[in-house]
C-alpha cells in the first residue's frame, strides 16, 4: 500500500456526526467497533456461534453435492449473481456455496474491467458468453449489475447508458427465465460501520490486504449515492421471473446459511433432505426492495 497516510483519511457523516476514518491507522476507532454489528438495522446482537454455523453449513453443502449430481443427470442449469456493498461478503458466500462441488461443473465468474474490444460490444455480451451449459452451476462474483451501481456512482458510464441498462436488464432476464435456467439474484447488504470495520480488517491483515483497493477508499464518502442506486436497481429490476433476494450480511455466517438454503429450497433435486435444510430466517433474508425498509 504505497499511498501516504493523510491521503487515505476521509471525513464521513456517521449517525449525524462528522467522523474521520483513516484505514491505515492500526487502531480501529471505538465508534466503529461499538456499532459495527448493529449497523444497518441488523437484528442480532451476537454473531452465530461458529460450531452451530459449521454444523449447519456441512448439511447444506451435502445437499449442494446432490444438486450437482442432479444437474449432471438432467442437464439443467443454475446461475447465481452475487451483488452487494463493498466488503459485504460476496466472495465468502460464493466460496461456501462451491467449496465441495466439482470445479469442472461449478464455475465462478469474476470478470475484470472490459478490454478495449469489449467496450465496443453490446454491454451484456461478455456476460452472456459465461452463461452455464447443460449440467453446470455458474456463480457470478459481481455481474452486469456493475452498471446499476459502481459505474454510475463513480462516473464510469454515461447517464444514457445507465438508463438503457435499467430498461434492458429485465428483458435479458426474461429470456434467461424462458430458457429454463435456475436463476438467482442475491444482494448482500451491510451497515456502514460494519463496512468500515471490514475495510480496516483487510488493511491490517497481510493475507487479506489485496482485497482492499483504492476504489474502495474513494467510494467511502459516496455511501448515500450507492444507497440511492441500490434502491433504484432493486425497484426497477425486481420481477416475478427474476426476483432479487436481499440478505442482511453483517453476520457472514448467518448470511451464507440463508443464501444457500434459499437456493436449495427452490430446486426440486433428487434425494432432497428437507430436514437438513433448516429454517428460513426472515430477519436475515427477504425479497425485493421492500425488505431493507
Amino acid at each position: 500500500m504505497s499511498e501516504d497516510l493523510e491521503s487515505r483519511a476521509v471525513e464521513l457523516d456517521i449517525r449525524g456526526k462528522k467522523r474521520v476514518f483513516d484505514v491505515d491507522d492500526p487502531v480501529l476507532p471505538d465508534w466503529v467497533e461499538e456499532h459495527a454489528l448493529e449497523s444497518g438495522a441488523f437484528p442480532y446482537r451476537k454473531k452465530l456461534n461458529e460450531e452451530d454455523y459449521l454444523e449447519q453449513l456441512e448439511k447444506l453443502q451435502v445437499e449442494l453435492v446432490k444438486v450437482q449430481f442432479w444437474l449432471q443427470a438432467t442437464g439443467k442449469r443454475v446461475m447465481a449473481l452475487f451483488e452487494g456493498r463493498d466488503a459485504a461478503g460476496k466472495g465468502g458466500a460464493i466460496s461456501a456455496s462451491s467449496a465441495h462441488m466439482n470445479p469442472r461443473l461449478a464455475r465462478v465468474v469474476a470478470l475484470a474491467k472490459p478490454t478495449e474490444r469489449e467496450q465496443g460490444q453490446w454491454y451484456f455480451q461478455r456476460y452472456v458468453a459465461q452463461f452455464p451449459t447443460a449440467g453446470e452451476f455458474v456463480l457470478f462474483d459481481r455481474s452486469w449489475y456493475n452498471r446499476a451501481g459502481v459505474e454510475p456512482v463513480m462516473g464510469f458510464c454515461t447517464p444514457q447508458q445507465y438508463e438503457g441498462f435499467l430498461n434492458q436488464a429485465p428483458q435479458l432476464e426474461k429470456i434467461i427465465a424462458h430458457e429454463g435456467i435456475f436463476f438467482f439474484k442475491f444482494y448482500l447488504d451491510i451497515g456502514r460501520e460494519m463496512q468500515l470495520k471490514r475495510f480496516h480488517d483487510r488493511r491490517h491483515d497481510p493475507l487479506k490486504v489485496w482485497k482492499l483497493s483504492s476504489m474502495d477508499i474513494a467510494a467511502l464518502p459516496k455511501w448515500g449515492d450507492y444507497s440511492e442506486k441500490r434502491d433504484r436497481m432493486l425497484k426497477e429490476t425486481h420481477t416475478d421471473f427474476a426476483p432479487w433476494t436481499v440478505i442482511r450480511a453483517n453476520d457472514k455466517r448467518r448470511a451464507r446459511l440463508q443464501l444457500i438454503r434459499h437456493m436449495l429450497n427452490r430446486m426440486d433435486y433428487e434425494g432432497k433432505d428437507k430436514t437438513a435444510l433448516g429454517e428460513v430466517d426472515e430477519e436475515i433474508i427477504g425479497s425485493g426492495p421492500g425488505f431493507l425498509k
